[in-house]
């Protein structure tokens, strides 16, 4: 079963979130950003959106890929080990039916309570769960079912034993048979999308993102050590790296942004999943159009785009 999902209190969160100015989804698709106008003298210092949404990214009682999959498929049956060293509880695999689609599930889970965060490894992959989500994918190609990827991690572990058995390989052999996968791939970023321990499950046709989370190739923290010198600069960070959806978006990094319930996912986690699968039925049904070339020829044209900002 799904870690016990239990609604929060948190008033000083709640109030920064109502701060937040609503997004309409004209705002979500524009292409460009507006310099902001200078603050008029004496008025108080302005919200920094992008904080407030790593915190809501990283609340405590924000659902997990697990609180998703039992809600979008209720048959969904659990996958484990990757058939070489062990089963990692960092990702979950699995099985089940999206509005009768029969569809394979990967996502990265932490944990709700102590013990459920370290035996999650607080949601940090080793190479056996990588290993165990190519393994299933590749189940899911041989039998032509659309895979759907959840991302929530800060990062893969980095400790000596995941080095020992081969972390930056799997995340590389990851990259590589995913983007020649010849089935639809649709990754959703649900929490917090972190460097390339997310990116090993995140090569996919569709990448969309909850309004709420968030998606970097480094923690504000650990950028504002390495630029500012000063970890506790994470905030003025995470305003610098770009990293809410409407941010990605704007960029073109991500295909679409699905709205959250007020105050965020945690306040109605029913809600979160619905909105959810009505923004993947859409994007599978894209998909399903096209051929196992075809798929791949997507996926490899749309991760060519990016980066490509300079033009004649």
């Amino acid at each position: 079963m799904a870690d016990e999902f239990i609604t929060p209190h948190n008033e000083e969160l709640e109030r920064a979130i109502s701060a937040l100015p609503p997004e309409s989804a004209a705002d979500r698709s524009r292409p460009t950003q507006s310099p902001a106008e200078p603050a008029p003298p004496g008025a108080a210092p302005p919200t920094n959106p992008a904080w407030l949404r790593v915190k809501l990214a990283r609340h405590p009682k924000r659902p997990h890929a697990l609180d998703y999959f039992y809600r979008l498929a209720p048959d969904f049956t659990e996958i484990h080990g990757d058939r070489c060293f062990g089963d990692d509880a960092a990702i979950v695999c699995g099985y089940g039916h999206l509005s009768g689609r029969a569809v394979m599930f990967v996502g990265q889970q932490k944990g709700r309570d102590t013990k459920q965060k370290l035996l999650r490894n607080f949601g940090m992959p080793k190479p056996e769960g990588y290993r165990k989500a190519m393994r299933v994918m590749e189940l899911a190609a041989k039998f032509s079912r659309p895979v759907i990827t959840f991302l929530d991690t800060p990062g893969a572990y980095p400790g000596i034993d995941a080095e020992e058995r081969g972390q930056a390989e799997a995340i590389a052999w990851n990259l590589r048979e995913m983007a020649r996968l010849e089935t639809p791939i649709v990754v959703v970023v649900i929490g917090e999308g972190g460097s390339g321990g997310a990116l090993a499950l995140g090569i996919g046709n569709r990448v969309i993102m909850l309004e709420n989370a968030i998606y970097s190739v480094i923690s504000p923290e650990s950028c504002a050590a390495i630029i500012y010198r000063d970890a506790s600069k994470g905030e003025l960070a995470a305003a610098a790296l770009r990293l809410t959806a409407p941010d990605l978006s704007r960029l073109a990094l991500i295909d679409g942004i699905v709205p959250e319930p007020p105050g965020g996912a945690q306040e109605n986690a029913d809600l979160a999943a619905e909105n959810l699968r009505l923004a993947l039925i859409r994007n599978l049904d894209e998909l399903s159009a096209m051929s196992p070339q075809q798929l791949v020829a997507d996926r490899y044209a749309r991760f060519r785009r990016i980066g490509n900002f300079f033009t004649e």
